[in-house]
């Protein structure tokens, strides 16, 4: 095996192993061979990860600010050291091309560790004074132990966009990785050992649903923070409001972006190629709706194509390559069947629509125009390179059929008009929004959803308070009164 882990799980500091879990293949989506093979964690592991998530969190919450800061801050240091090769672990993992890994995973799971290393120190309460001398002072507390469940698309990133906070705010975390890209996880975790954290801290642990299910609804959890798909947030939401836990969940979304008259083609053009076929379509806050405004969809669909004619499909670990595989073969099918309904309801497939021949799970990118809104295609998050293209008349008009879904997620323009520009913002029902750009998550800035898209944020100042609480103490300087 070419990236066989230690074992299968990372737990108080070490790899831990037990074979009677349920078996899972690890398959590198560009030539479908196995490359690891894990296990699923059994009750007994799963018990063994939140005991030793417990015992430490107590330990770590009494560091200073500036010492958990510190351990954070140095294994972002660790991470940008070891860049290539955890990309190519995740090239292996997720069949992203190298070309991509290299500058979007680890290099922004080392951001959020920095950025929320930075952080720790300033983590303080306030002083609040009353009349006649009395006060009241506030502390902020780690919520405990909690459990972080990553999706398959980002897997380093996630991992550090869920334990950064967690930690700086002296959380320990138990994440559990999708199945389908389990090995850069325990990276993660090696690395956060390394650079000082103690051991429990931080620990992953395999497996499928059932093992989440059994994190959520554990009584020694505080906090569950899970990016995933809607119905799998539905269930995950719903077990821990069972027990009173605090909750985030970034989840998926069908974000419109609006193409304006008197947009910059080129800027446009690269907007929807970032908002559909990055990561082979495979991102949560993708613009798969896109708003053409009638005057430029010739121009706009021909530009399009032109470009999308120079993708270069191929081995993702040639840096040359810059569209790679899907995840899985699982995957795959589900993004062609969408084409079909596409075909059959009656859209014009303008480019791709196919798979690529030959090994792997490849696909081309495909577009779709003449979409109408109540279209298969224009409804269900497809989560592969499936652009839809919508013509429009009027502002008004586009706005409304762009928040005519039950997501919120993201939502962009393009248009030389800011001042257009800012009221169509202003409109969206969306929680990240953007302006002549696209698909841009820097950790300082809040990413999160609206409606069925998700609930609470991630990254920035605003995750802290996800991952911490208030205590609030009225001090009184005066005597006591009651009634009798």
């Amino acid at each position: 095996m070419k990236f066989q882990p230690k074992a299968s799980h990372f737990i108080n500091g070490a790899y831990v192993e037990d074979t009677s879990g349920t078996p899972i293949d690890v398959i590198y989506p560009a030539t479908g061979e196995v490359i690891a093979k894990l296990h699923s964690a059994t009750p007994g592991i799963v018990n063994q990860a939140l005991s030793s998530a417990k015992a430490a969190q107590s330990e770590w919450a009494a560091m200073s600010g500036t010492e958990r800061g510190r351990v954070l801050r140095r294994a972002a240091d660790i991470m940008r050291d070891r860049n290539r090769e955890l990309s190519i672990l995740e090239t292996y993992d997720t069949g992203k091309p190298l070309q991509e890994t290299l500058v979007a995973d680890a290099t922004s799971g080392a951001d959020a560790l920095e950025y929320f290393g930075g952080l720790t120190a300033s983590l303080t309460g306030e002083h609040i004074p009353l009349g006649g001398g009395d006060f009241v002072y506030t502390i902020r507390e780690a919520l405990g132990v909690c459990v972080g469940i990553g999706a398959w698309n980002y897997p380093t990133q996630i991992a550090c966009w869920k334990g950064a906070p967690a930690l700086a705010c002296g959380n320990s975390m138990v994440f559990k990785p999708s199945e389908t890209t389990p090995l850069s996880a325990l990276k993660v975790a090696e690395i956060l050992i390394e650079a000082g954290a103690p051991k429990g801290v931080y620990n992953v642990i395999q497996g499928y649903g059932d093992v989440g299910a059994s994190l959520v609804t554990d009584p020694r959890v505080a906090k569950v923070s899970l990016t995933g798909s809607v119905p799998t947030g539905r269930k995950v939401y719903a077990a821990a409001a069972d027990g009173m836990k605090h909750v985030t969940m970034e989840l998926g979304g069908k974000s419109p972006m609006i193409v304006f008259d008197d947009a910059d083609i080129e800027n446009a053009v690269s907007g929807a190629i970032l908002g559909n076929f990055y990561s082979s379509g495979q991102v949560c806050s993708n613009g798969t709706r896109v708003f053409v405004q009638k005057g430029i969809k010739d121009a706009f669909l021909s530009r399009l194509s032109e470009r999308l004619s120079t993708a270069k499909i191929g081995d993702p670990l040639d840096e040359e390559v810059n569209f790679g595989p899907m995840v899985s073969e699982n995957q795959m099918k589900i993004a062609l069947a969408y084409i079909e309904k596409g075909k059959s309801e009656g859209a014009w497939l303008v480019s791709g629509g196919n798979r690529v021949d030959g090994e792997g799970y490849y696909m081309q990118p495909t577009v779709f125009a003449d979409v109408t809104d109540d279209m298969t295609i224009a409804r269900e998050e497809i989560f592969g390179p499936v652009m839809s293209v919508l013509d429009f008349d009027t502002e008004e008009e586009v706005l409304a059929r762009a928040n005519d879904t039950e997501f919120g997620l993201a939502a962009g323009v393009f248009t030389n008009d800011l001042t257009r520009a800012h009221r169509i913002v202003a409109g969206f029902e969306a929680g990240t929004c953007y302006i002549n750009t696209y698909n841009l998550a820097p950790v300082e800035a809040p990413f999160g959803g609206s409606k069925m898209s998700g609930v609470g944020r991630e990254n920035s100042k605003l995750a802290i308070n996800h991952f911490s609480e208030m205590k609030t103490v009225y001090v009184s300087m005066n005597d006591v009164e009651a009634p009798y």
